[in-house]
């Protein structure tokens, strides 16, 4: 079993110049054609460090990076730690006022972008100037070409030499700007230690056995990425790094690379369930599927199709990443608390309740440091998290059963109250996401005369299948769902807009019901 000891004040730097002192012609991480090494990755992290190091970043010092899933932002990553700063991932798809709130809130030292994102960040930069002169970053460092200062040349001019710097198991390294349905993003403080707990528990949750090789294709900037790139530093293991998800070409990287671990978040295992069987289903030698957001319905068909374990997990990031994991393969369920937590179920007036019932997941440390403090520059969400009783309160929702197996049932926010029922949107879309047309949806809540809200669906269909009939869908939907959950209103779209973790940004689907099928038309037209 994976060590699962994080009591220690071993830091992510140590562990890095470790690796590459003793296991320095060993590969850490598979990109394309190449192979990069420990000894590699070491020499390129400190030539970026000395770099911005010279152009004055040091300890304690926020630096953005809005870069692409490529060897140089890992180096950017291992560079911005080396030197005690403090990293501030920022989503590449960001533009206009969601990317012009990160600048301003974070008010980083440095900028290190792609070039390819000069569109949206140059405006950005501008606009955050213009309303704040004092949160603009000092520097910005252009990765890919284009006019001002290049990543390139600052790693190619600046020494292979220990840089400067250094940073102890409680400081804060990074700041994750979580994306929730609700409101603007809160920056979580994310600590040395806490960013290799991640690690740990990921490592246990993926079975990592020597030898094996990580199929990465998460985006950097969300903890189901970053925390990946820490396991080859604590185990013998290494990564194939991806540019992005492609279900199309998914198993066939896997195979390229070896792979003997996937990660899913979102609606990754539906959607690779959706593409057409191959007789080269089983090709691979992937052995572990784990993450969050496997349904029961797909749970064993899948395990059946791709010869492959599913390890269902739950967390987020201002718990370490992981909270609980199932080993067990109890479908259904996202497992037992890792040793370091201790977790609950908590109804509305905050008392603990028995297993079976539905309440508010909440988590507490056994070992100092493995929460987070609380989010950079907001004071009010910290103490709607913490609020002094010792336990970290997610906002979701959740139950355990008899053996202690704990179950998650979706965000307390992302329901909609309809005749008089509260209706979880994730309740819905699971059922609706089984359907053989849809390969994914979203449910919303839109406004109605009588007070309440109705259902909204929107689907993205299947390519390759016919087009869906909205009407012989909704029919579908009523033999599987409860009448109170069946859509009013469907709509289709051609692609989501997400977060990292795979979850649909449903704040940006429009409200209005002039643009879908109607039920309630269609039963007046079609009694």
């Amino acid at each position: 079993m994976t060590d699962l000891h994080v009591s220690d004040d071993t830091t992510i730097r140590a562990l890095l110049e470790q690796r590459a002192r003793e296991h320095g012609d060993r590969t850490y991480c598979l990109w394309e054609d190449r192979a990069i090494t420990f000894g590699g990755l070491d020499e390129t992290v400190n030539r970026l460090a000395n770099g911005l190091a010279n152009l004055g970043v040091g300890a304690g010092d926020r630096v953005a990076a809005m870069l692409p899933s490529h060897p140089d932002h890992v180096y950017t990553v291992f560079a911005i730690a080396k030197l005690g700063a403090v990293w501030v991932p920022i989503n590449v798809h960001l533009k206009g006022k969601s990317l012009e709130f990160i600048i301003a809130h974070a008010a980083p030292r440095a900028i290190i972008a792609d070039a390819a994102y000069r569109g949206a960040l140059v405006p950005a930069l501008e606009n955050v100037r213009d309303d704040r002169s004092d949160s603009a970053p000092q520097l910005v460092i252009w990765r890919g070409g284009g006019e001002g200062r290049r990543f390139e040349e600052i790693v190619a001019r600046a020494s292979s030499a220990s840089p400067p710097g250094s940073s102890k198991a409680g400081d804060v390294v990074a700041i994750g700007y979580t994306s929730g349905t609700t409101g603007m993003p809160k920056g979580v403080l994310v600590t040395d230690k806490m960013l290799r707990t991640c690690a740990t528990g990921a490592a246990f949750a993926a079975d990592i056995r020597s030898g094996d090789v990580m199929l990465m294709w998460e985006a950097i900037n969300h903890i189901g990425g970053s925390q990946v790139l820490i396991i080859p530093l604590l185990r013998d293991a290494k990564i194939a790094l991806l540019e992005r998800f492609s279900a199309s070409r998914f198993w066939n990287q896997a195979r390229r690379y070896g792979a003997t671990q996937i990660h899913y978040l979102g609606g990754v295992l539906q959607i690779l369930m959706k593409q057409p069987p191959s007789p080269e289903d089983r090709n691979h030698n992937v052995r572990i599927a784990w993450g969050g957001g496997c349904t029961p319905e797909i749970w064993r068909s899948f395990e059946e199709r791709f010869g492959v374990v599913i390890r269902e997990v739950y967390g987020m990031t201002e718990c370490s990443s992981l909270t609980t994991v199932n080993v067990a393969a109890k479908v259904g369920s996202v497992g037992t608390p890792l040793p370091y937590f201790d977790v609950r179920i908590l109804d509305e007036e905050g008392r603990p309740l028995p297993s079976g019932q539905l309440g508010e997941i909440v988590v507490r440390e056994r070992v100092p440091g493995v929460i987070t403090a609380g989010y950079f520059r907001n004071d009010e969400a910290t103490h709607a998290a913490l609020p002094g009783d010792g336990w970290f309160h997610t906002g979701d929702l959740g139950s355990y059963d008899e053996e202690g197996f704990y179950y998650f049932k979706g965000r307390k926010k992302d329901s909609v109250r309809r005749r008089g029922e509260n209706i979880s949107a994730w309740e819905v879309e699971r059922v609706v996401n089984e359907h053989p047309g849809v390969e994914e949806s979203a449910l919303v809540g839109v406004k109605t005369d009588v007070g309440e809200d109705d259902l909204k669906i929107f689907i993205k269909p299947v390519p390759t299948r016919p087009r869906l009939d909205p009407a012989e869908f909704v029919r579908w939907c009523e033999e599987r769902m409860p009448y109170f959950q069946v859509p009013r209103y469907v709509a289709f779209i051609n692609e989501f807009e997400k977060t990292p973790s795979q979850r649909i940004k449903k704040e940006q689907l429009p409200r209005s019901t002039d643009d879908c099928w109607d039920r309630e038309a269609h039963i007046r037209t079609h009694p």
